[in-house]
């Protein structure tokens, strides 16, 4: 009989739930599969080119195997659609929005980035700052932006939210506080002379 065209490839099988971020992890590498599969347990069959999904032996997905650090391999059709959206942005993109918002929102929109390892896992975050703009004003996430940084150098999106959902960026920082502060110009301050002090009459 004649050998086979192509070689033999060893093959190792596994099984997984799809967590709601629809990704499976082989050797540290995400893979994607549709959505529609999340919480589902699945097989995957993994050769040293190509990574295989199946769920009750019907393939679900396919990809080239990867190797080494690599960002998560994520297929536009596997994503619902809401997520197909953060697609067409980029990281420059949102900076240059940031940007033409004001310092501060350019500050946040930075530690809104590198909150993920991952930086598209951050887009989600990026995009909501901006529907934020649409409903408040520029004006008001800029001064959300810089009231929030005045609390921690990296204020999560859920500390701009607040901020504007109680108004805090619409109160101007009270000055008075500081001049209420002791001092070494103030306070009772009393001479030798009250203790007993004063010249010695020894």
């Amino acid at each position: 009989m004649p050998l086979p065209a192509s070689t033999y490839e060893i093959a190792v099988w596994a099984t997984a739930t799809i967590q709601p971020d629809y990704l499976i992890t082989v050797d540290k590498i995400k893979y994607s599969v549709p959505y529609e599969f999340i919480g589902k347990e699945v097989n995957i069959r993994y050769t040293g080119k190509a990574i295989e999904v199946f769920f009750h032996n019907n393939r679900i997905a396919s990809h080239v195997r990867r190797f080494g650090i690599c960002d998560p391999v994520i297929l536009p059709e596997h994503m619902p659609e809401n997520h197909r959206q953060y697609l067409a942005y980029t990281t420059t993109n949102f900076l240059e929005w940031a940007a033409g918002v004001g310092r501060s929102t350019e500050a946040v929109m930075k530690v809104l980035l590198t909150a993920n390892k991952v930086e598209k896992q951050s887009y989600p975050s990026c995009k909501t700052l901006m529907k934020l703009a649409d409903r408040y004003s520029i004006e008001r996430i800029e001064d959300a932006c810089s009231r929030a940084l005045a609390y921690t150098p990296t204020p999560s999106l859920k500390n701009i939210q607040m901020i504007l959902k109680t108004g805090q960026d619409r109160v101007k920082p009270d000055k008075s506080n500081q001049a209420s502060k002791p001092s070494g110009h103030y306070g009772f301050t009393r001479g030798a002379a009250y203790f007993g002090g004063g010249e010695s009459n020894d």
